[in-house]
Protein backbone atom coordinates (compact mmCIF):
# COMPACT_ATOMS: atom_id res chain seq x y z
CA UNK A 1 0.00 0.00 0.00
CA UNK A 2 2.83 2.37 0.87
CA UNK A 3 4.44 1.69 -2.53
CA UNK A 4 1.19 2.59 -4.30
CA UNK A 5 0.97 5.82 -2.29
CA UNK A 6 4.50 6.78 -3.29
CA UNK A 7 3.85 6.24 -6.99
CA UNK A 8 0.52 8.07 -6.76
CA UNK A 9 2.19 11.11 -5.17
CA UNK A 10 5.05 10.95 -7.69
CA UNK A 11 2.43 11.03 -10.44
CA UNK A 12 0.78 14.11 -8.91
CA UNK A 13 4.12 15.93 -8.71
CA UNK A 14 4.95 15.21 -12.35
CA UNK A 15 1.40 16.11 -13.37
CA UNK A 16 1.83 19.49 -11.67
CA UNK A 17 5.06 20.11 -13.56
CA UNK A 18 3.46 19.03 -16.85
CA UNK A 19 0.51 21.34 -16.29
CA UNK A 20 2.72 24.38 -15.70
CA UNK A 21 4.45 23.77 -19.04
CA UNK A 22 1.41 22.73 -21.07
CA UNK A 23 -0.89 25.45 -19.67
CA UNK A 24 1.27 28.16 -21.24
CA UNK A 25 1.48 26.19 -24.48
CA UNK A 26 -2.28 25.64 -24.71
CA UNK A 27 -3.00 29.26 -23.72
CA UNK A 28 -0.82 30.59 -26.53
CA UNK A 29 -2.35 28.19 -29.05
CA UNK A 30 -5.90 28.82 -27.86
CA UNK A 31 -5.58 32.60 -28.04
CA UNK A 32 -3.07 33.17 -30.82
CA UNK A 33 -3.36 29.95 -32.85
CA UNK A 34 0.43 29.57 -32.62
CA UNK A 35 2.20 26.26 -32.01
CA UNK A 36 5.39 27.34 -30.30
CA UNK A 37 8.23 24.82 -30.59
CA UNK A 38 10.47 27.13 -28.56
CA UNK A 39 8.12 26.94 -25.56
CA UNK A 40 10.09 24.20 -23.81
CA UNK A 41 13.31 26.17 -24.28
CA UNK A 42 11.81 28.79 -21.95
CA UNK A 43 11.41 25.96 -19.44
CA UNK A 44 15.08 25.08 -19.86
CA UNK A 45 16.14 28.73 -19.55
CA UNK A 46 14.09 29.03 -16.36
CA UNK A 47 16.04 26.12 -14.87
CA UNK A 48 19.43 27.56 -15.89
CA UNK A 49 18.56 31.10 -14.78
CA UNK A 50 17.43 29.68 -11.44
CA UNK A 51 20.66 27.70 -11.07
CA UNK A 52 22.75 30.84 -11.63
CA UNK A 53 20.64 33.08 -9.39
CA UNK A 54 20.64 30.47 -6.65
CA UNK A 55 24.43 30.27 -6.83
CA UNK A 56 24.63 34.05 -6.37
CA UNK A 57 21.90 34.71 -3.80
CA UNK A 58 21.12 31.34 -2.25
CA UNK A 59 17.43 32.34 -2.23
CA UNK A 60 15.19 29.88 -4.03
CA UNK A 61 12.07 31.94 -3.34
CA UNK A 62 13.69 34.85 -5.18
CA UNK A 63 14.24 32.57 -8.18
CA UNK A 64 10.50 31.83 -8.26
CA UNK A 65 9.82 35.53 -8.80
CA UNK A 66 12.76 36.83 -10.84
CA UNK A 67 13.19 34.01 -13.37
CA UNK A 68 9.56 33.98 -14.64
CA UNK A 69 9.77 37.78 -15.00
CA UNK A 70 12.90 37.43 -17.12
CA UNK A 71 11.20 34.78 -19.27
CA UNK A 72 8.15 37.03 -19.65
CA UNK A 73 10.40 39.73 -21.10
CA UNK A 74 12.16 37.27 -23.42
CA UNK A 75 8.83 35.81 -24.57
CA UNK A 76 7.36 39.27 -25.21
CA UNK A 77 10.42 40.26 -27.26
CA UNK A 78 10.21 37.04 -29.30
CA UNK A 79 6.55 37.68 -30.11
CA UNK A 80 7.01 41.36 -30.87
CA UNK A 81 10.10 41.20 -33.08
CA UNK A 82 10.01 37.68 -34.53
CA UNK A 83 6.67 35.87 -34.44
CA UNK A 84 4.56 38.89 -35.33
CA UNK A 85 6.50 39.27 -38.57
CA UNK A 86 5.69 35.73 -39.78
CA UNK A 87 2.24 35.17 -38.22
CA UNK A 88 0.41 36.23 -41.38
CA UNK A 89 2.22 33.56 -43.42
CA UNK A 90 0.73 30.63 -41.49
CA UNK A 91 1.77 27.77 -39.24
CA UNK A 92 4.68 26.51 -41.31
CA UNK A 93 6.62 29.77 -40.96
CA UNK A 94 5.87 29.88 -37.22
CA UNK A 95 7.02 26.30 -36.74
CA UNK A 96 10.24 26.88 -38.67
CA UNK A 97 10.94 30.10 -36.77
CA UNK A 98 10.30 28.66 -33.31
CA UNK A 99 12.16 25.44 -34.13
CA UNK A 100 15.18 27.44 -35.29
CA UNK A 101 14.97 29.67 -32.22
CA UNK A 102 14.85 26.61 -29.96
CA UNK A 103 17.96 25.18 -31.62
CA UNK A 104 19.86 28.49 -31.34
CA UNK A 105 18.97 28.99 -27.66
CA UNK A 106 19.87 25.39 -26.82
CA UNK A 107 23.31 25.80 -28.39
CA UNK A 108 23.71 29.11 -26.54
CA UNK A 109 22.93 27.38 -23.25
CA UNK A 110 25.58 24.73 -23.99
CA UNK A 111 28.10 27.48 -24.74
CA UNK A 112 27.38 29.40 -21.53
CA UNK A 113 26.71 26.65 -18.98
CA UNK A 114 28.30 23.63 -20.65
CA UNK A 115 26.86 20.37 -21.98
CA UNK A 116 26.77 18.53 -18.67
CA UNK A 117 24.14 18.10 -15.92
CA UNK A 118 23.88 20.67 -13.14
CA UNK A 119 22.46 19.79 -9.74
CA UNK A 120 20.28 22.35 -7.96
CA UNK A 121 20.14 21.94 -4.20
CA UNK A 122 17.67 23.76 -1.98
CA UNK A 123 17.62 23.80 1.78
CA UNK A 124 15.15 24.96 4.36
CA UNK A 125 11.63 23.66 4.72
CA UNK A 126 11.32 22.62 1.06
CA UNK A 127 14.25 20.25 1.50
CA UNK A 128 12.61 18.34 4.37
CA UNK A 129 10.17 15.41 4.47
CA UNK A 130 6.75 14.85 6.05
CA UNK A 131 4.63 11.87 7.03
CA UNK A 132 1.84 11.41 4.47
CA UNK A 133 -0.40 8.34 3.98
CA UNK A 134 1.86 6.43 6.31
CA UNK A 135 5.04 7.16 4.33
CA UNK A 136 7.88 9.65 4.56
CA UNK A 137 7.57 11.94 1.55
CA UNK A 138 9.59 14.96 0.30
CA UNK A 139 7.92 18.32 0.94
CA UNK A 140 9.24 19.61 -2.37
CA UNK A 141 7.17 17.21 -4.47
CA UNK A 142 4.04 18.32 -2.61
CA UNK A 143 5.09 21.92 -3.19
CA UNK A 144 5.16 21.32 -6.98
CA UNK A 145 1.58 20.06 -7.03
CA UNK A 146 0.39 22.92 -4.80
CA UNK A 147 2.06 25.44 -7.15
CA UNK A 148 0.21 23.91 -10.10
CA UNK A 149 -3.12 24.16 -8.26
CA UNK A 150 -2.49 27.81 -7.38
CA UNK A 151 -1.44 28.72 -10.93
CA UNK A 152 -4.36 26.85 -12.50
CA UNK A 153 -6.87 28.48 -10.13
CA UNK A 154 -5.42 31.95 -10.79
CA UNK A 155 -5.57 31.43 -14.56
CA UNK A 156 -9.19 30.23 -14.41
CA UNK A 157 -10.23 33.21 -12.26
CA UNK A 158 -8.48 35.69 -14.56
CA UNK A 159 -9.88 34.18 -17.77
CA UNK A 160 -13.47 33.69 -16.60
CA UNK A 161 -14.05 36.13 -13.73
CA UNK A 162 -12.29 39.37 -14.68
CA UNK A 163 -12.64 42.14 -17.24
CA UNK A 164 -9.18 41.28 -18.55
CA UNK A 165 -10.33 37.72 -19.19
CA UNK A 166 -13.34 38.98 -21.13
CA UNK A 167 -11.05 41.10 -23.32
CA UNK A 168 -8.67 38.17 -23.87
CA UNK A 169 -11.44 35.77 -24.88
CA UNK A 170 -13.09 38.40 -27.07
CA UNK A 171 -9.79 39.05 -28.84
CA UNK A 172 -9.67 35.38 -29.83
CA UNK A 173 -13.15 35.38 -31.38
CA UNK A 174 -13.14 38.81 -33.00
CA UNK A 175 -9.87 40.71 -32.76
CA UNK A 176 -11.03 43.44 -35.16
CA UNK A 177 -14.02 44.28 -32.97
CA UNK A 178 -11.87 44.40 -29.83
CA UNK A 179 -9.37 46.62 -31.66
CA UNK A 180 -12.23 48.91 -32.74
CA UNK A 181 -13.29 49.26 -29.09
CA UNK A 182 -9.93 50.84 -28.35
CA UNK A 183 -7.93 47.89 -27.06
CA UNK A 184 -4.47 47.23 -28.47
CA UNK A 185 -4.89 43.61 -29.63
CA UNK A 186 -1.24 43.11 -30.74
CA UNK A 187 -0.14 44.26 -27.28
CA UNK A 188 -2.61 41.82 -25.70
CA UNK A 189 -1.16 38.96 -27.76
CA UNK A 190 2.37 40.02 -26.80
CA UNK A 191 1.35 39.86 -23.14
CA UNK A 192 -0.24 36.43 -23.61
CA UNK A 193 2.86 35.04 -25.29
CA UNK A 194 5.06 36.53 -22.58
CA UNK A 195 2.82 35.04 -19.88
CA UNK A 196 3.06 31.62 -21.54
CA UNK A 197 6.86 31.90 -21.54
CA UNK A 198 6.79 32.96 -17.89
CA UNK A 199 4.72 29.90 -16.96
CA UNK A 200 7.19 27.67 -18.75
CA UNK A 201 10.06 29.44 -17.01
CA UNK A 202 8.36 28.94 -13.63
CA UNK A 203 8.08 25.23 -14.40
CA UNK A 204 11.80 25.20 -15.20
CA UNK A 205 12.66 26.86 -11.89
CA UNK A 206 10.58 24.28 -10.06
CA UNK A 207 11.98 21.38 -12.11
CA UNK A 208 15.60 22.26 -11.33
CA UNK A 209 15.76 20.80 -7.80
CA UNK A 210 13.57 17.83 -8.78
CA UNK A 211 15.27 16.82 -12.03
CA UNK A 212 18.72 17.35 -13.45
CA UNK A 213 19.26 20.63 -15.27
CA UNK A 214 20.76 19.84 -18.69
CA UNK A 215 20.31 21.04 -22.32
CA UNK A 216 18.20 18.03 -23.32
CA UNK A 217 15.52 18.75 -20.72
CA UNK A 218 13.66 21.02 -23.16
CA UNK A 219 13.13 18.34 -25.79
CA UNK A 220 12.16 15.82 -23.11
CA UNK A 221 9.38 17.93 -21.59
CA UNK A 222 8.18 19.29 -24.95
CA UNK A 223 7.07 15.85 -26.13
CA UNK A 224 5.00 15.25 -22.99
CA UNK A 225 3.58 18.79 -23.11
CA UNK A 226 2.38 18.30 -26.68
CA UNK A 227 0.83 14.97 -25.69
CA UNK A 228 -1.02 16.81 -22.91
CA UNK A 229 -2.55 19.41 -25.22
CA UNK A 230 -3.43 16.77 -27.84
CA UNK A 231 -5.14 14.53 -25.27
CA UNK A 232 -6.79 17.40 -23.38
CA UNK A 233 -7.77 19.36 -26.48
CA UNK A 234 -6.01 22.27 -28.17
CA UNK A 235 -6.71 25.53 -26.38
CA UNK A 236 -8.56 23.93 -23.43
CA UNK A 237 -7.29 24.85 -19.96
CA UNK A 238 -9.52 22.23 -18.32
CA UNK A 239 -8.26 19.69 -20.81
CA UNK A 240 -4.68 20.52 -19.84
CA UNK A 241 -5.53 19.86 -16.17
CA UNK A 242 -7.16 16.48 -16.82
CA UNK A 243 -4.59 15.34 -19.37
CA UNK A 244 -1.68 16.32 -17.09
CA UNK A 245 -3.15 14.22 -14.27
CA UNK A 246 -3.78 11.28 -16.60
CA UNK A 247 -0.30 11.34 -18.10
CA UNK A 248 1.46 12.01 -14.79
CA UNK A 249 -0.20 9.03 -13.11
CA UNK A 250 0.11 6.84 -16.21
CA UNK A 251 3.85 7.42 -16.36
CA UNK A 252 4.26 6.87 -12.64
CA UNK A 253 2.23 3.66 -12.37
CA UNK A 254 3.52 2.49 -15.74
CA UNK A 255 6.99 2.19 -14.23
CA UNK A 256 5.51 0.15 -11.37
CA UNK A 257 3.11 -2.11 -13.28
CA UNK A 258 4.42 -2.25 -16.85
CA UNK A 259 8.13 -1.30 -16.74
CA UNK A 260 8.82 -2.53 -20.29
CA UNK A 261 5.89 -0.53 -21.71
CA UNK A 262 6.14 2.53 -19.48
CA UNK A 263 7.47 4.80 -22.25
CA UNK A 264 4.86 3.63 -24.75
CA UNK A 265 1.80 3.94 -22.49
CA UNK A 266 1.52 7.71 -22.93
CA UNK A 267 1.54 7.43 -26.71
CA UNK A 268 -0.95 4.57 -26.58
CA UNK A 269 -3.28 6.85 -24.61
CA UNK A 270 -2.80 9.65 -27.13
CA UNK A 271 -3.52 7.31 -30.04
CA UNK A 272 -6.68 6.03 -28.35
CA UNK A 273 -7.95 9.57 -27.71
CA UNK A 274 -7.23 10.64 -31.29
CA UNK A 275 -9.13 7.63 -32.65
CA UNK A 276 -12.15 8.10 -30.37
CA UNK A 277 -12.21 11.91 -30.19
CA UNK A 278 -9.74 13.57 -32.58
CA UNK A 279 -10.33 17.04 -31.09
CA UNK A 280 -9.15 15.83 -27.67
CA UNK A 281 -11.10 15.15 -24.48
CA UNK A 282 -12.18 18.78 -24.05
CA UNK A 283 -11.39 20.21 -27.46
CA UNK A 284 -14.02 21.78 -29.69
CA UNK A 285 -14.85 20.13 -33.00
CA UNK A 286 -13.52 22.07 -35.94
Amino acid sequence: MSEVSVFFLHGLAYAGLLFLVSAGLTLVFGMMNVLNFAHAVMYMLGAYFSFTLLQVTGQFWLCLIVCPLLLFIIGALVERFLLRRVHAYGHLHELLLTFGLAYILTELVKWIWGNYPLAVNIGGFLGTTVQLFGITYPVYRIFIFVCAILVGTAMALILFRTRLGIILRAAVNDSEMVNALGFNVPLVFTGVFGFGAALSGLAGVIAGPLLTTYPGMAAEILIDAFVVIVVGGFGSLGGAVVASLLIGELQSFGVLLFPKLSLALVYMLMAAVLIIKPSGLFGEKQ
